[in-house]
C-alpha cells in the first residue's frame, strides 16, 4: 500500500471517530449521511482551506509542513503517539520508496546480555514485527509453553506474537481480557508500519491476518495507533492460575525490544510465577538448555 494511500486512510478514519458534538460543531439537528466531521468542519478547526485538507486526505497533495501536521493532529485530537504516526505517513508519503524484503532480524548481543541476566524474570525478544528472536525459559513458560522451545533459534519457525494473539488459541486464552490485548498489539503494529512502508514481510503479516481474522481486520480498519511501553494484563496459565503482569517493553536499537513481565513483591502472582519457575526447571544435576542460555551463547546471530 502507497505512503498516499495509507495516509489518507488514517485521516480518513480518523475524522469519522470525531462526533461533532464532542468538540462543539452545531449540527443545528440535521441528519448526516456519514458518521463524524465533514472534511470542511476539519479543515475550519485546522485553519486550513478546505480544498487543502481534501487534496491531502485524496493523496494529491504531499508537501504539508510540520505546523500544518501539527495543526491537522489538534483538530483530530491525536495523542503524542498518534501525532508522531502522522508524521511518519506524511513522510512516507513524499518519498517514492520501493518495498523490499529486509534482511533476517538477528537479536543484538546487549538484548542477549540482557536476557541471560534475567533467569528469574519472564523475557522476549521481539524484532520489529514482533517475531520472537530469543526468550529465556521462564519467558517462554508463561507465554508460550505449548511451543518448541527451540523454534526462536530457527528463522523460518519463528513465532510471531501478533500472529499467536489472533490466530492461536492457546495465547486467546491466556488474557482475561483479550480485545484489550488485541487492540493493543494492533495499534503497535500500526506504528511499525509507518516506520517501516517498505517492508515487504510486514505487508505480507498484515496481509495473513486481515484474511484469516475477522476480528484483526476491523481493528486494522480502526486506524488505533497505540506505544505498548508498560501495560497490566491479567493472564490465566494453565499450569499456575490467575497471575497479574506488568509487561514492559525495553527497546534494544531501532526495530528490537526486550519484554519483561513482573509482578507485585509479595504478590499472588510473584507466587505463582515462582511455581510456574519450579515447574519447568531442569531435573538437579542436568545441563541447563534453556532457551535463554542457548541464546546468549550466540550473540548477534541468528538461523536465518
Amino acid at each position: 500500500m502507497s505512503g498516499k494511500v495509507q495516509l489518507g486512510d488514517f485521516l480518513q478514519a480518523r475524522r469519522s471517530q470525531l462526533r461533532p458534538e464532542d468538540i462543539g460543531v452545531p449540527t443545528y439537528g440535521e441528519r448526516r449521511r456519514v458518521p463524524g466531521l465533514r472534511r470542511e468542519e476539519l479543515a475550519l478547526l485546522a485553519g486550513v482551506s478546505a480544498s487543502y485538507y481534501a487534496r491531502l486526505e485524496q493523496g494529491h497533495s504531499m508537501n504539508a509542513s510540520p505546523d500544518v501536521l501539527d495543526a491537522i493532529a489538534r483538530a483530530l485530537r491525536l495523542d503524542e503517539a498518534e501525532r508522531l504516526h502522522l508524521y511518519d505517513l506524511a513522510r512516507t508519503a513524499k518519498r517514492r520508496g520501493r518495498a523490499r524484503r529486509p534482511a533476517p532480524e538477528r537479536m543484538t548481543e546487549a538484548a542477549g546480555q540482557l536476557l541471560d541476566s534475567l533467569p528469574d524474570v519472564p523475557a522476549l525478544v521481539l524484532g520489529r514485527r514482533n517475531d520472537v528472536l530469543a526468550w529465556n525459559r521462564l519467558g517462554h513458560a508463561l507465554f508460550a509453553g505449548h511451543l518448541d522451545p527451540g523454534a526462536p533459534d530457527r528463522a523460518a519457525e519463528r513465532p510471531n506474537m501478533v500472529r499467536m494473539v489472533f490466530l492461536d488459541a492457546h495465547t486467546r486464552d491466556l488474557y482475561a481480557d483479550w480485545p484489550a490485548k488485541a487492540r493493543s498489539v494492533v495499534g503497535n503494529l500500526r506504528l511499525v508500519a509507518g516506520q517501516y512502508p517498505d517492508d515487504t514481510a510486514l505487508h505480507a503479516l498484515v496481509g495473513e491476518l486481515s484474511s484469516k481474522s475477522a476480528d484483526f481486520a476491523s481493528m486494522w480498519a480502526d486506524h488505533r495507533v497505540r506505544t505498548c511501553d508498560v501495560s497490566v494484563h491479567e493472564m490465566r496459565h494453565p499450569l499456575v492460575g490467575t497471575v497479574t503482569v506488568t509487561q514492559q517493553t525495553l527497546g534494544q536499537g531501532p526495530g528490537q525490544n526486550v519484554v519483561l513481565a513482573t509482578t507485585d513483591t509479595g504478590s499472588p502472582s510473584r507466587t505463582a510465577l515462582a511455581l510456574l519457575a519450579q515447574a519447568v526447571a531442569p531435573p538437579p544435576g542436568s545441563p541447563d538448555r534453556s532457551p535463554a542460555s542457548s541464546a546468549a551463547s550466540r550473540p548477534g546471530v541468528s538461523a536465518g
